[in-house]
């Protein structure tokens, strides 16, 4: 009895395992698909006369990026100024406080400003994205907009997709100065060091390599945060409630691939 409970339990254990890969490797196909549909359109869709609307792009990239400029200024400017006092604190110990400026510089180009902005787009952007197509599919306006021979992928998703690579390095790159223009006016009052020191500091610690390493970040979490909203969206069922589901998903896979993606970055530059 006890010998068959067992299996039982290794059984459905199992079984449970398999479903969850099963699903896993079915979103990273819908993924795959959605990349290259959306490919599809920007290189072809010109030849057969329905380009995406460039009006339709920059309405995506106010969304996206110009309305978000200020979540993302402030946090930046808060997570620099943070650094430098952990730093500070930090280095004490050591009595090397004035070495402050590397850390913060690498901390914040290459792994907090990307990693910061991508996390408040996600929750900004990503779960929009999820609740207005969402609702677009339970009240047939996808449907509707097949019947009259538009895609959706062109109409809706390729925007999106170039108005969220676009933006999320430029929000990015403006998290970056923010936070190190933040980390310097506290490293000025707490050791003195003026501002044109610690930046002539910052440009001899970085180089262009550190700097691509952030924006490329940034690129990539863009297209994860479009192609996961998006489709969450189309993937909705069962009324308001789903749309409410599918938007908390949303948000929790853009998280989660933005952080391991980001993991994944740092685990490779050490090599």
């Amino acid at each position: 009895m006890a010998e068959g409970s067992n299996q039982s339990v290794a059984y459905r254990f199992f079984d449970k395992i398999g479903r969850m890969s099963t699903s896993a490797l079915e979103e990273m196909g819908r993924h795959g698909v959605m990349i290259a549909e959306s490919l599809y359109w920007l290189i072809i869709g010109p030849r057969m006369n329905q380009p995406v609307r460039l009006g339709a792009v920059f309405s995506e990239m106010m969304e996206i990026g110009v309305r978000a400029i200020g979540i993302i200024g402030i946090m930046a400017a808060a997570i620099g100024a943070m650094l430098a006092i952990q730093g500070i604190y930090s280095l004490k110990i050591f009595g090397a406080e004035g070495h402050v400026v590397v850390g913060v510089a690498f901390s914040m180009v290459r792994e907090f400003a990307p990693l910061i902005t991508g996390i408040l787009v996600a929750g900004r952007s990503g779960s929009a994205l999820s609740a207005r197509l969402g609702t677009m599919k339970i009240n047939q306006e996808l449907d509707a907009l097949e019947v009259m021979g538009i895609n959706p992928v062109r109409f809706l998703v390729v925007p999106s997709l170039l108005a969220s690579l676009i933006m999320v390095p430029v929000l990015t790159f403006m998290s970056m100065v923010l936070g190190l223009y933040a980390a310097a006016l506290y490293v000025n009052a707490a050791l003195g060091m003026s501002l044109a020191a610690f930046f002539d500091q910052t440009v001899d610690v970085l180089s262009v390599d550190d700097l691509t390493h952030g924006l490329g970040k940034a690129a990539i979490f863009g297209i994860l945060i479009a192609l996961i909203g998006v489709l969450n969206g189309f993937l909705v069922k069962g009324g308001a409630e789903g749309v409410g589901k599918a938007t908390t998903r949303s948000v929790v896979q853009c998280i989660s691939a933005i952080v391991v993606t980001d993991m994944l970055f740092a685990l490779v530059a050490t090599f």
